[in-house]
């Protein structure tokens, strides 16, 4: 990937709607040549997908964190199949430094991040944890 293929990445990230034309101007490009390049990323992998975040996707989980876990022994497996099992945790990370793992969460209600996080900590093999609320979110190349 060169830097025109990040820069064209760092524009749909901006602004995933942006048509060719539009971003070929803002590029410097011919409409062909964006045209191109973006195919060519997604043939070669380096855009896996496309996605759309609606406004009832935050809605339904307005009170979001990272929940850092530390797991005893060898359960990390375990414990990732059930986390990912819950419908309240949107991804699970593993990691490496102080904690094995880092779940992102979405709940209604504080007391029900409350629940969860309780829940998650009688996990058998779950030594500790550290949740974060997450404020506000920014993606990467965004204004």
């Amino acid at each position: 990937m060169d830097d025109t293929d990040q820069a064209l990445i760092s524009e749909l990230r901006r602004d995933g709607r942006a048509s060719w034309s539009e971003l070929a101007d803002r590029l410097g490009l011919a409409r062909a040549t964006v045209r191109a390049r973006l195919e060519r990323l997604v043939a070669r992998g380096e855009i896996t997908g496309f996605t759309v975040l609606t406004r009832s996707d935050v809605a339904e989980m307005p009170v979001r964190g990272l929940m850092m876990i530390a797991i005893e022994g060898r359960g990390q497996e375990r414990i990732t199949a059930r986390l990912t099992g819950l419908p309240e945790v949107v991804a699970v990370h593993s990691t490496n430094g102080r904690w094995d793992l880092i779940a992102e969460i979405g709940t209604r209600t504080l007391e029900d991040l409350d629940a969860l996080i309780l829940r998650v900590r009688n996990y058998e093999g779950v030594l500790a944890s550290e949740t974060s609320l997450l404020l506000s979110t920014r993606r990467a190349g965004r204004r």
